[in-house]
């Protein structure tokens, strides 16, 4: 876009994209607290901060020793997001990545749904707001430069955050930013860096939280220190979504060490000088509970319920159909138990509700819209509610609901005091949520060498989207159910087996609390499916990663299946009860295949020994954290397929640790691991948080069925209860 007046500047049509949808509006203010925010002042220290006009997505801040600092409205959850973003600007502002500090964002309703940390998103939806906002800074920061030494600004260079001018006179930034700051400065817009003079992104880089993680000096919600906030733990009923009937109030303010006792929705709070004090007062509470909404629901029950309600298949041209020559059937039923989050930081959360006002500590993906819940939860102006987003220790899905910010402040308000609420492990485990249940039946019809028909039914627990993102969405367009279908729509079959394939998903309520698992129904829906494939392949006496690179219509796809039988030495003879496995798996614009190595020569004892895996994703911003993610899918992939699952019996999960649920431990995990990363294949980078489950579950357990010869179709596959469970 070109403007004809006269002595004004040129805008480019990406420039004035940033300007309107995450661009900049540059001020000169004094120096501003670490959340970014103008109007809060405290030292009077320049800086130059880039504050996006509309959206206000990026907020830059420049400051005067130089450094920058970036509050970013997403959730660090364990994914590495932080360092990631710190690169891009790091990038376009040539500047020490030490010198470039992101911190989280409170929660700010101005971005309505845009303060959202899920779905695979956030480097795809940060890519070109931070690179642009820093693009601009470094031109304000470049005009400045030229302004004052008076000469050409495409003279000028910035290395390690000093501007240079041809004949040695230098500034750092810091010494810049009041004139880079000034509303009358004119300059010429800058698009980021091109592909070739990329030098940050795209090198493997250790997190810069790396240290302050393995150390314990990094900040989780439990270790903040706000005044007079006292732990609080919950006594919690013996089957799920129980109430209290009545409780010995005044026996447990009578134990030592105990402050304050409230009742509430969730079951009996209790505050001590010491979560050791809490803890015990907890376990001697007298509660008389009301029943739950399960007591009589068991994990057999669910399932069969799942059963009974999958839709029945049309048929392959209809109901009188003539038999083809050599026709073969295909169907198959699967089995997925519920999963747990199983986060290594439980549900936890501080609170400091007051009579016209409220602050809640936790780590929130979606932290506009707890404002907005505990707000009307609390009768408080929404502008009176602050949510201050903190490291996350893991979520895969946990943290996108407000279970324990909501309930923080639900206490706070009771009790008239700060509270530092801590969900216990068990409780975390018992009441908190779960992948579904899902049942799913395919029928697939073989003939004349080729799929000729391909469909799947699916019947799944109700995955519960009224806590977090469902809420956000379908307040303003949809009932909760077009959700769960939306997604399910959305996680397709990446092959061209037919000219379509059916696929129904029938959802029944129980009512448990359910959410969003790492893939969510990729994880089972597209399992299923990867191992469909492997049988279809012994049905045609055809390779299995022959018959998925020959029915992928993608060239991205085919290129990743190939690499992967190239660097995994497909079709090793591995010996008796030993296999490899592959599996496949494409969605938010990018593709991943793994292959494993199992050792099941003892079928109960099975190990995975090797795992390839490659993965396409375009662009990639920091390969480290890429292969951290992938790897932590082949984690997940290797539970939940073998051994991780949840046993509901009377109301209640059995499961009420790391020791009864059975995610892989150190010695499950395979020695031997790569990950091989795709040459760009786009200009931008796709989604991979969540990309990798469906391929490492149905790698796992091809490569089982390979070396027992028998296709597992329940999982997890070894799910006895082999432990005592806690009391309830």
């Amino acid at each position: 876009m070109t403007d004809a007046i006269p002595g004004r500047r040129t805008v480019s049509r990406r420039s004035f994209f940033t300007a309107v949808v995450a661009g900049s509006t540059l001020m000169l203010v004094t120096r501003a607290r670490a959340s970014a925010d103008p109007a809060r002042i405290d030292e009077p220290e320049q800086v130059l901060t880039t504050l996006p006009a509309d959206s206000n997505l990026v907020i830059l801040e420049v400051r005067g020793d130089g450094s920058v600092h970036c509050a970013l409205p997403r959730a660090e959850i364990g994914q590495g997001l932080t360092t990631s973003v710190a690169m891009l600007i790091a990038e376009e502002l040539d500047i020490p990545l030490d010198k470039t500090v992101v911190s989280l964002s409170r929660g700010r309703q101005e971005l309505i749904g845009n303060h959202y940390t899920g779905g695979s998103n956030s480097i795809q939806s940060l890519w070109e707001p931070a690179r642009f906002t820093a693009a601009t800074a470094r031109a304000r920061l470049l005009r400045a430069g030229a302004d004052r030494w008076g000469v050409d600004v495409g003279t000028l260079r910035i290395v390690d955050g000093v501007v240079s001018a041809p004949d040695g006179r230098a500034a750092h930034f810091g010494e810049l930013v009041a004139a880079a700051a000034a509303p009358e400065l004119r300059f010429e817009a800058m698009d980021p860096k091109s592909e070739a003079g990329l030098r940050v992104v795209g090198t493997p880089t250790t997190r810069q939280d790396a240290r302050a993680i393995v150390t314990g000096r990094l900040t989780y919600t439990l270790d903040l220190d706000v005044p007079d906030a006292m732990p609080v733990v919950v006594r919690r009923p013996p089957t799920i979504n129980g109430t209290v009937a009545s409780v010995d109030e005044a026996g447990l303010r009578a134990m030592p060490g105990v402050i304050d006792v409230a009742v509430v929705s969730t079951g009996v709070a209790i505050m001590a000088r010491t979560f050791g004090f809490a803890l015990a007062a907890k376990d001697a509470a007298v509660v008389t509970w009301n029943a739950g909404t399960i007591d009589d629901e068991s994990t057999r029950s669910i399932q069969d319920r799942l059963r009974r309600s999958t839709p029945a298949f049309t048929g392959f041209g209809g109901v009188g159909r003539p038999e083809l020559p050599g026709e073969t059937k295909l169907n198959v039923d699967f089995d997925f138990a519920p999963v747990s989050h199983a986060a290594m930081e439980t549900n936890s959360a501080v609170a400091d509700v007051r009579s016209d006002r409220a602050d809640v500590w936790a780590s929130m993906q979606l932290p506009n819209y707890a404002g907005q819940k505990i707000a009307l939860t609390l009768g408080l102006p929404l502008n009176r509610v602050t949510t201050h987003v903190m490291n996350g220790g893991g979520s895969f899905g946990r943290r996108l609901y407000l279970d324990g910010p909501l309930e923080a402040a639900v206490i706070s308000r009771a009790m008239g005091r700060p509270v530092r609420l801590m969900w216990s492990r068990v409780d975390d485990m018992r009441h908190g949520r779960a992948r579904p249940a899902v049942h799913t039946k395919f029928d697939a019809v073989l003939a004349r060498g080729s799929v000729i028909s391909w469909e799947q039914r699916v019947a799944a627990v109700c995955t519960d989207f009224d806590g977090g993102f469902g809420d956000l969405v379908t307040d303003a367009l949809a009932p909760s159910p077009l959700i769960s279908q939306t997604l399910f729509h959305s996680t397709r079959d990446p092959y061209s087996f037919t000219e379509s394939s059916i696929r129904t998903l029938v959802e029944v309520p129980v009512q448990m609390p359910t959410g969003s698992w790492r893939s969510v129904f990729s994880g089972t829906v597209r399992t299923a499916a990867e191992i469909m494939v492997d049988r279809i392949a012994d049905a045609l006496d055809t390779d299995p990663l022959e018959l998925r690179i020959g029915a992928v219509a993608s060239d991205r796809h085919r290129d990743v299946l190939r690499t992967l039988a190239a660097e995994g030495n497909w079709g090793a003879d591995l010996g008796p009860g030993r296999a490899q496995g592959i599996g496949f798996h494409a969605e938010f614009g990018s593709s991943a295949g793994y292959l494993v190595e199992i050792d099941a020569q003892d079928p109960r004892v099975p190990r995975v020994r090797k795992a390839v895996i490659v993965v396409d994703v375009g662009r990639v911003v920091n390969p480290r954290s890429l292969e951290a993610q992938m790897i932590g899918c082949l984690m997940d992939g290797i539970s939940t397929t073998l051994r991780a699952g949840l046993h509901y019996e009377q109301g209640l999960p059995l499961e009420g640790s790391y020791s009864q649920f059975h995610y892989a431990r150190q010695r499950d995990s395979p020695p031997d691991v790569r990950v091989v990363i795709m040459p760009p294949t786009t200009e931008t980078p796709g989604g991979a948080g969540e990309l990798g489950v469906p391929a490492a579950a149905a790698a796992v357990a091809n490569a089982y069925a390979r070396a027992t010869g028998t296709t597992p179709t329940s999982f997890p596959i070894l799910f006895d209860v082999d432990f005592e469970p806690f009391p309830k």
